[in-house]
């Protein structure tokens, strides 16, 4: 629980402001941003979107009476938002192959970034961890071809963070 605050505080430094802003949890799962968010100080409209009806259904009645809340499966209907913000949803690649999740990676960080106008954040497990605590179902990211990418293809203003402890970092993209 401490490692996951730690990261909503990383993927979370993208917002730039105090005053309302409209944020995308891209992979929301259960929904476990919005009280981390809820707890800044900026009036938030938060889009909850996940594409397992489990998991956004679990959001909904925890967090479907909040004010300001939405969650929802189908992509087709989230709004374009100031900030989406991705925690967790590059880690476990299951049975995939290295090279098609990647891709998959660059796609959905395209994706997000097509949904926001001031900046997105997303973290990933780092290609840096101890070998011998890597696991098969997990997707270690080389952080450098990403920063690189998001320089390149989303915006000049692109921070890495890999140096809080964890074996993963953060990238964060501001667009405006």
């Amino acid at each position: 629980m401490k490692a996951q605050q730690l990261r909503f505080g990383k993927v979370c430094s993208v917002l730039d402001t105090e005053e309302k802003a409209s944020v995308i949890d891209y992979g929301c799962g259960y929904g476990a941003l919005l009280p981390y968010l809820q707890s800044r100080p900026t009036d938030l409209d938060y889009w909850g979107y996940d594409m397992c009806q489990t998991m956004v259904d679990a959001a909904k009645a925890e967090y479907g009476g909040e004010d300001g809340a939405h969650f929802t499966t189908d992509r087709s209907t989230l709004p374009r938002a100031d900030y989406c913000i991705a925690s967790g949803i590059f880690s476990f690649k299951l049975d995939a192959a290295n090279d098609e999740w990647h891709d998959y990676m660059l796609a959905t960080i395209d994706d997000m970034a097509s949904l926001a106008t001031r900046g997105i954040a997303f973290n990933a497990l780092t290609t840096y961890s101890e070998p011998e605590k890597q696991r098969p179902e997990l997707y270690y990211a080389d952080p450098l071809p990403l920063f690189d990418y998001c320089k390149r293809n989303i915006s000049r203003r692109v921070a890495l963070l890999h140096d809080y402890g964890l074996f993963d970092f953060t990238i964060i993209v501001r667009m405006s």
